[in-house]
């Protein structure tokens, strides 16, 4: 008779930042249908919750490993696949009549996507998110040192390229893209460098702490 076994248990810290992630990834397209002002930049509202993801990969890299957060990427693909059709789903369904009329015409606009902006978004989503991780991992060299120069580096280096990615495959053709694409790039770029290397410690220091360790 054979004992069965004990599920390998998940650390405190990854289970919690795999249900965050899981959400970033659903919440930051829905995000992006409004344009921010920050001062002088304008940018779509989904860089916070992109900005999360590429934190939120750095950190499970550091704390787990680069072989866990590249997981984490891989499965982040199922919350967002799933989002989408279910977005396409209510779409389709008829509207009931009496639903508030404003709500009413906005719910497509605000949800609605192109078959060939949800293509850009995956792909964007996938190489970006991968290359974070790459290089926060490949900064370490076993050193584990400047934990916000790393995380930061990765952060804009995957912003700049989710940008090529999803507006090229978006709107290459059908709008001059070139002034879009610069006006993005530097907005998520500022943003990268303020926001990223406070995230970073935060959540480490979070995620340590859940996981009993030392800070």
């Amino acid at each position: 008779m054979t004992t069965p076994q004990t599920p390998p248990a998940i650390p405190r810290s990854l289970f919690l930042f795999s249900i965050l992630y899981g959400g970033m990834v659903c919440i930051a397209g829905v995000l992006g249908a409004k344009q921010v002002a920050l001062g002088p930049l304008a940018v779509e509202a989904g860089i916070f919750g992109f900005l999360l993801l590429v934190v939120l990969g750095s950190t499970v890299a550091e704390l787990h490993g680069r072989e866990t957060a590249d997981r984490l990427v891989r499965f982040g693909f199922v919350p967002l696949i799933t989002s989408m059709v279910l977005i396409q789903l209510v779409l389709a369904l008829p509207t009931d009549p009496g639903m508030y009329e404003p709500a009413k015409a906005a719910f497509p606009i605000i949800l609605g996507q192109g078959a060939r902006m949800m293509l850009a978004g995956l792909i964007a989503y996938g190489t970006s998110q991968t290359l974070n991780v790459l290089i926060f991992s490949k900064l370490a060299s076993g050193s584990g040192r400047l934990l916000w120069l790393r995380a930061m580096i990765a952060s804009v280096c995957s912003q700049v390229v989710d940008t090529l990615l999803f507006i090229t495959i978006s709107f290459y053709g059908e709008r001059p893209i070139f002034e879009l694409m610069l006006g993005q790039m530097l907005a998520k770029v500022v943003l990268s460098l303020i926001l990223v290397p406070w995230l970073i410690y935060a959540l480490v220091a979070l995620g340590r702490k859940l996981d009993g360790q030392a800070a």
